[in-house]
Order: C-alpha cells, then structure tokens, then sequence
C-alpha cells in the first residue's frame, strides 16, 4: 500500500536556513519525496501537516491540499500499485501533468531502452522497425489523439507498401504492444480503445521444421568450414536443449547437471511461475564441454558476444543444409520447431512441450487448475524425443 501526506525534511535545509514543504510517499518499506514550492522560515511553521504561524500559511495550505488530492487521485488510479517500487511510483506522480500530452516518440523510446536492459537486442530491432513504419506513415504525434481510423489506415499503408500480410501482422502487433505499454504506464489515456476495429491479417504458417532424417544428416555430415561447424553446433545445442533461444543459451550457467531459466522473450509477460527446468541430456553434454568457459557460460570460439553468434547462424544455415544435401529452407529457428513437432509425432502432450520449450502456456484452460509439468516429466519427453534420432 502506498501513503502519500505533507512534511518537512530537516536534513534538507536550504542554504538560506528556510525548509520545502514536501510529497512524502510512502511504499514498499521507502520513502521518496517531491518537493514544492512552499517554503517556510523555520521547522516551528509546520505542525501536524499544516502551514502555521506564517503571514501566507492561508493561501499555501490551500495550495497543498490541492496538490495532495491531485497525487491522491493519480494513485487511486494504478493498476496493481504493488507492482511498482516507491521510485517508479514518484516517476508516476511527477509525469502525470503531461500524460495526455506525451509523444509517441517518447514511448517508443522508454520501451525499446527497457528491452536493452534486458539484452533483447533483436527484438528491440523488430521493434523500432515497426515504430518507425509509422513514423513514416504518419510522423510523431501525441499519443492521445491516435484513433480507430489512425490505425486503420496506418495498415492501408503498410499493404499500398507492398508488405506480406506476415510482416504487416508483425507490424501491427508490435506497434499496439508499445502502445498498450503506455497505458499501463499511465502515460496515456484514451477515450476510445485505438485498435478496437483492427482486423488483424492472418499469419502464413513458417514451415521451417525438419525431419528426423533431415535432423541427422545436418548432426553427422562431415564439415570443413570452421563458421558453419560452428553453426551446426549451435544449432544442436539449441534443439538439445529444448529449442532454446540464442539469447538465453549464452546466459545459462551451465556448470551443473541440469539448467533453470526464465525465457528471456516472454519473462516479464508470464504470471505465476514460468521457470523452465530439466536434465541436461548427454548429447548437449557433450556440445556444451567444448564451449563452456570456467563461469560457465559458453564461448562458440572466437564468436564471444550475442551479436556475432547470432551473425554465424544468421549468414551460416542455409549453407549447412545445403552441404547435408536439405532442399528446403532451414534457418536457426528450425530447432525450435522442429523438436516440437518431432515430439508432438511421437504423442508427448502439448502441455509438457510448451514447457520443455519456455513458451508461455495457456492458463485460461481450466485443467491447469489440476496439475503442473515437472522436471521429471520434461526429462522424460526430452529422452523419448532424442532416442528417436540413435
């Protein structure tokens, strides 16, 4: 819970030897202030959260309880206070006066500066790309005015452009996750929801999963290339371990005998318990000693950052399928899919694949009230799944 009252902070006395009557906002075990700018000449003006003794104590106690009320009101308004610290409530407080005036600009860069911190530096990319198809569509606006009709034809755009109704549902998507980051952020608010009439296109299914033979054949060909060896073990790796995303192999210490992760895409989406856990199984082991450093992380190499992974597997994989004689297109996202569909063959449940893999599984589903997928369990299906490859 969050209080908020007026006070005086003796140990921030003005040079003047006179004292700011303060915000005092109290939550979570902290306190933060706001100054105004009421001041008084010493500590015995102020009694019981009242100006006193003081020629403008009138008109300044007026100004106060305004003030008050106003913050009040600002924090009967957020949603789920609890989640907040006392600092980002204070952030909250001071920028409410020009909510309905920021602009999108400034949204979209606090989203993407939240996405470096948390090193999804490709999809802080896809992000800006989409933001920035607006801008050309549209320019930077304030926030508050963008309408039905705003997105409407912000997607006639994106299709005059000639953009595959894949990429313009992408757009779209992200577009209205940055927006919606700045509602919950109280840094806007609308009369009418934005995307209430948006039709999204219909999304063409990748297929870009391989076979079990297709899978063996990229594992045993012989490869004299030291960038595309290095690809094919990355790729493994990440089949190995689930389908995991680059970003989150190159974080996970792996100096014990099974690992525990929260998928770095969806961790701060999930509610309620969304770590991913199980054995690491001999054929990762066995990538994985090559690779890891003392800290136990892992080094593909002279490839020692995210991005120059990344680039190996980006600029590599068409390459290894090629050379283990794949005709069609096979890319890093491959493993993903492909040890999911290898385990939906063989009839392991949706529920303990969604969990091997991180994937944010549907908790609207009332069967969920009844169970939950272990360790154990994703052991199981992950050893069901790679002996189909002996």
């Amino acid at each position: 819970m969050a209080y908020i009252k007026l006070a005086v902070v003796p140990a921030k006395i003005l040079k003047n030897g006179k004292h700011k009557i303060r915000i005092s906002l109290s939550h979570a075990s902290n306190t933060r202030y706001i100054p105004t700018d009421c001041i008084i000449d010493d500590l015995t003006q102020f009694k019981d959260g009242q100006v006193v003794n003081n020629d403008n104590a009138a008109c300044m106690n007026k100004k106060l309880r305004t003030l008050l009320n106003h913050y009040q009101t600002i924090l009967d308004e957020v949603y789920d206070i609890n989640v907040y610290s006392c600092s980002e409530l204070i952030n909250i407080l001071i920028k409410k006066k020009s909510y309905t005036n920021v602009k999108l600009s400034k949204v979209v860069e606090s989203y993407l500066s939240e996405l470096q911190e948390d090193k999804r530096i490709k999809s802080e990319k896809l992000y800006r790309l989409a933001c920035n198809s607006f801008f050309e569509y549209r320019g930077d606006i304030v926030l508050a005015t963008l309408n039905p009709r705003d997105v409407k034809l912000y997607k006639l755009y994106l299709e005059e452009k000639g953009l595959s109704p894949t990429t313009i549902r992408i757009y779209l998507t992200l577009f209205k996750v940055v927006v919606n980051y700045a509602i919950k952020h109280r840094m806007v608010i609308f009369e009418e929801d934005p995307f209430e009439f948006l039709t999204l296109p219909k999304s063409n299914i990748r297929e870009i999963d391989i076979t079990k033979e297709e899978l063996k054949k990229i594992r045993d060909v012989d490869i004299d290339n030291y960038r595309i060896n290095i690809a094919r073990d990355i790729f493994m790796l990440s089949y190995y371990l689930g389908g995991i995303n680059l970003v989150d192999m190159l974080e996970i210490d792996f100096r014990k005998p099974y690992i525990e992760y929260y998928r770095s895409k969806t961790k701060n989406k999930k509610q309620g318990e969304s770590k991913t856990s199980f054995s690491i199984q001999p054929e990762a082991s066995e990538i994985i000693k090559k690779y890891m450093k003392k800290n136990g992380k892992l080094q593909f190499g002279k490839f020692d950052t995210f991005s120059w992974c990344y680039s190996v597997v980006a600029t590599s994989m068409q390459g290894l399928a090629d050379i283990a004689g794949i005709k069609k297109r096979v890319i890093f996202y491959s493993a993903r899919k492909s040890f999911v569909q290898h385990g939906f063959e063989l009839g392991i449940s949706l529920e303990i694949l969604e969990y091997c893999i991180g994937q944010s599984m549907k908790t609207n589903r009332p069967i969920f009230n009844y169970f939950r997928v272990m360790r154990d369990q994703a052991d199981t299906a992950m050893r069901k799944i790679f002996d189909q490859l002996l």
